[in-house]
């Protein structure tokens, strides 16, 4: 009698069973298919911080030297009045509100900010002050002869002789690869820097390789 019970109960239960219908796994989620966990995703790129201006121009070098003709914008954290759009002078100065004259060429964006926090703890606690570069002026140099696009190339980062030559494209079938020269001011006078394109592209004397500085014009023949 009780074997005959069990063995009904079984049937039941099976029966019962067979009516649910489990879901299709090829209908779930890509992630729940998949015994990993689901990667994260991000919308728009990195998260904004607080400091983040739209529309101003990335400094991709943090050792940027700011110069003249520069463009910061530079704000303090819940003070609308400390809040200022300057371009930096040929003497590299700015005027800044409560602090007044600030000497900014020569330095990166970490020292100014520091720089700025340091003047304006006299009048505000605890400063919190954002600078970014919002226009590159200042950091540029020239390219003039055989190659595929010559001009003046401003730019936020520092760059060396086969990255300006890159930067224009690259000399043209003509132009003499080994008598590049770099000129230079130099305390007001003009410095001629040979280049040979041929022994540093063969990795012989990379030490030719050097960073361009600021106003430097690369003529290749």
């Amino acid at each position: 009698m009780i074997q005959r019970f069990v063995v009904l109960t079984l049937a039941f239960l099976l029966t019962a069973c067979s009516s649910i219908r489990l879901p299709d796994l090829m209908t779930l989620p890509s992630f729940l298919r998949s015994s990993d966990p689901p990667a994260p995703v991000r919308i728009g790129g990195p998260p904004l911080q607080w400091g983040d201006r739209l529309g101003s121009v990335p400094v991709s070098d943090p050792a940027y030297v700011i110069g003249p003709e520069d463009a910061l914008d530079i704000s303090v954290w819940r003070d609308d009045t400390l809040k200022a759009a300057v371009l930096v002078r040929p003497d590299g100065g700015i005027s800044f509100p409560l602090i007044g004259e600030v000497q900014v060429a020569g330095k990166s964006v970490t020292e100014v900010r520091e720089e700025l926090v340091k003047r304006l703890e006299k009048f505000v606690p605890e400063p919190v002050v954002s600078v970014s570069v919002v226009r590159i002026a200042s950091y540029r140099f020239y390219i003039i002869g055989r190659v595929n696009k010559p001009g003046e190339f401003p730019v936020g980062r520092n760059v060396d002789v086969l990255q300006a030559l890159s930067m224009a494209g690259g000399l043209t079938p003509f132009a003499s690869e080994d008598d590049i020269r770099i000129i230079r001011k130099i305390d007001g006078k003009s410095v001629s820097i040979p280049f040979q394109y041929s022994r540093v592209r063969k990795g012989g004397d990379l030490s030719q390789n050097i960073t361009l500085k600021s106003g430097d014009v690369l003529l290749v023949p």
